[in-house]
């Protein structure tokens, strides 16, 4: 389960369930990040569903670290809601941890990724899409390798990957050998092939498909979204082809 650069390319992807795990792996996903609430862009997941996947799934899992909804502008106590979280994960068999920290100027916060980085001991750290938020995305990749972050999850500043995927296949060419940086961000696999580049060997998406509920109830929302094998099937072809090319 290595979690540094890699030449061979990886779809990752994330996942809120143990029914959306077992179906990224049977569509031939290399990775998934686990998280709950995927709705308010994902927070940490229970260490109970994390340690039922790592029994029922052969996966590599990333874990989300992030104790509440809103900003990734964090307090002391929230702090110390992240690092309980950390250590329940971990010994719950988290392959890395996935984070962003900022300042109030949306810049990285270099003490508390320092901090955070040096809790995880030999754990790789994953920086998230609170890295779109910044100010700077060249100065913020640098910082990211400067601390030794071993990924970026990045939609290159945009609302999606394909909106932003000039800023990526720049910053693609600053993260070769430093970083393994990852387009993420409402990637789909009609518009998938558009992030495809050479230098990017990750990727990331959801590949979730509504599920309905037999529940004929209206007080709550019934239905769910899980992960669709076929469509992680289909996105891992499109991948392999384009590196097999």
């Amino acid at each position: 389960m290595n979690f540094s650069t890699s030449s061979q390319p990886i779809v990752e992807v994330v996942a809120t369930s143990l029914e959306s795990c077992i179906a990224a792996e049977q569509g031939g996903a290399l990775r998934i990040e686990l998280c709950s609430a995927l709705s308010t862009a994902g927070l940490t997941p229970t260490s109970a569903l994390l340690r039922v996947v790592k029994q029922r799934v052969q996966l590599p899992i990333a874990v989300m670290l992030r104790p509440r909804e809103g900003d990734f502008i964090y307090s002391n106590q929230d702090i110390k809601l992240m690092e309980a979280e950390m250590e329940m994960c971990r010994e719950a068999g988290a392959d890395a941890f996935v984070f962003g920290v900022l300042n109030e100027r949306d810049e990285i916060d270099r003490k508390l990724l320092t901090h955070l980085i040096k809790q995880a001991s030999h754990v790789p750290v994953v920086f998230h899409r609170a890295f779109d938020l910044t100010p700077d995305l060249k100065e913020s990749l640098n910082i990211l390798i400067d601390h030794g972050c071993s990924r970026v999850l990045t939609s290159g500043g945009a609302s999606t990957g394909n909106e932003g995927k000039e800023n990526l296949f720049e910053l693609a060419e600053m993260a070769v050998g430093k970083i393994d940086l990852m387009p993420g961000g409402g990637l789909r696999e009609e518009t998938f092939e558009e992030v495809l580049h050479p230098l990017i060997r990750h990727y990331h998406l959801s590949g979730r498909k509504l599920v309905k509920s037999p529940s004929n109830a209206s007080l709550f929302e019934m239905h769910r979204m899980e992960t669709d094998a076929q469509t992680i099937a289909y996105v891992v072809q499109k991948v392999k082809a384009f590196f097999d090319k």
